[in-house]
């Protein structure tokens, strides 16, 4: 009997421990522990440096393009690529005998005319030597004066004609307009040139590469919040370890359309002591717009973040609208918000905040009930559990 009696405490103390176990692993199972589900982020203070982005391209501030204004052959080239040229400097050679031809035959019409003023001048003053002695009529005298003023007119006419061919043939010989380097040598000996329609290029000369800037394409939805002076930062393919600095110097008017997006070309000056940064290299460029210190800040996530139940008590297409003159509605009209949520009593709750600008990593809180310190919801670790089918029976 007392066996029986024993036996029977220990099935109803092992059923006991069996109810409790299955009643823990219920609770455990219906309510996870908060902490673990949610991760989360605390609002601080600091400074935030909102930019812009845009592509861009290094070209030099001043690039000649070196042309002729004679047509001509090549016969020898004195600079090449990367050379440094001083304004003045013998760049080309054209080959000069048609020139050179030009000028003989204008020097030689100019010995003739010569001779033929010296003529008229000893003509002009027998006609007046013989005119005061009555030996002839006025009329002839001024035959002879219109002689030398026509011989006179005609050197001059040939002075200006072999001044012509001397520039032509001056012009065989292809100077640097400016000191600067050579960017581009685009002839070679033997090419023929011809300048009759328009000027072709034979160098490209970078006049200070220590000074450049990048010409780089800017959204118009960006472009309105670009200003003149503004700092500059960029990489460059060529050195992807190292930022480089720059300003905006010219934000330009005229507008590129292409395949309806319209963008605007913002120039952006750049220091280049070191001569490494070089002519057509891709600028990758963030441009400093906006910039705030020491103000509250959340990170984008938990403006992001939005709990699963409430996207489940949401009805497709719709939006929770505040009502007018509430909190919630008066801190819309403030400027652009967003909503954040804290944990409460192990419960995500909402918190409307009016927002500033953006790093793309932190967001200004400008008002709102927000505080520093705050731990906000930047991540629900639990998936969202899936709503059985219509009709289905759970058991």
């Amino acid at each position: 009997m007392n066996l029986s009696r024993l036996l029977l405490n220990r099935y109803a103390l092992l059923a006991a421990l069996l109810l409790a176990a299955g009643a823990l692993y219920w609770v455990q199972g219906r309510a996870p522990d908060t902490e673990a589900r949610y991760r989360t982020q605390l609002a601080d203070r600091g400074d935030i440096a909102q930019q812009t982005a845009a592509n861009g391209t290094l070209n030099p501030v001043v690039l000649v393009n070196v042309g002729t204004q004679v047509s001509g052959t090549v016969k020898k080239w004195y600079a090449d690529f990367n050379d440094h040229v001083t304004a003045g400097q013998k760049l080309l050679e054209l080959d000069p005998p048609i020139y050179q031809a030009q000028v003989n035959q204008s020097l030689a019409s100019l010995a003739n005319v010569r001779s033929q003023l010296k003529l008229a001048t000893a003509n002009a003053a027998r006609a007046d030597e013989l005119f005061k002695q009555e030996y002839i009529s006025r009329q002839e005298l001024d035959v002879s004066v219109q002689a030398l003023e026509a011989a006179r007119a005609q050197v001059a006419l040939v002075q200006a004609q072999l001044a012509k061919d001397r520039t032509n043939l001056d012009y065989s010989v292809i100077r640097s307009p400016v000191t600067g380097v050579v960017v581009s040598r685009e002839v070679d000996v033997g090419q023929t040139v011809a300048a009759s329609l328009q000027t072709p290029t034979l160098f490209k000369i970078a006049q200070d590469l220590s000074k450049m800037q990048i010409d780089s394409s800017y959204a118009e939805a960006d472009v309105g919040n670009i200003r003149v002076g503004q700092p500059a930062t960029f990489r460059v393919d060529a050195f992807p370890n190292r930022i480089f600095h720059g300003a905006v110097r010219q934000v330009r008017l005229n507008p590129t359309t292409q395949q309806n997006i319209v963008t605007y070309d913002v120039v952006i000056g750049v220091d280049n002591p070191e001569q490494i940064l070089m002519p057509g290299m891709t600028a990758y460029v963030n441009t400093l717009v906006a910039e705030r210190k020491n103000v509250l800040r959340v990170p984008n996530a938990a403006l992001r973040f939005h709990p699963a139940e409430a996207s489940a008590r949401k009805a497709p297409g719709r939006e929770d609208k505040p009502r007018e003159g509430s909190a919630e509605g008066k801190s819309r009209a403030d400027g652009p918000g967003g909503t954040v949520y804290v944990l409460d009593n192990g419960r995500p709750r909402p918190l409307r905040v009016s927002t500033g600008i953006t790093d793309n990593r932190m967001t200004e809180i400008i008002a709102g009930d927000l505080q520093e310190g705050d731990a906000l919801i930047v991540e629900d670790r639990q998936p969202p559990a899936k709503p059985a089918a219509p009709g289905t029976r759970l058991f």
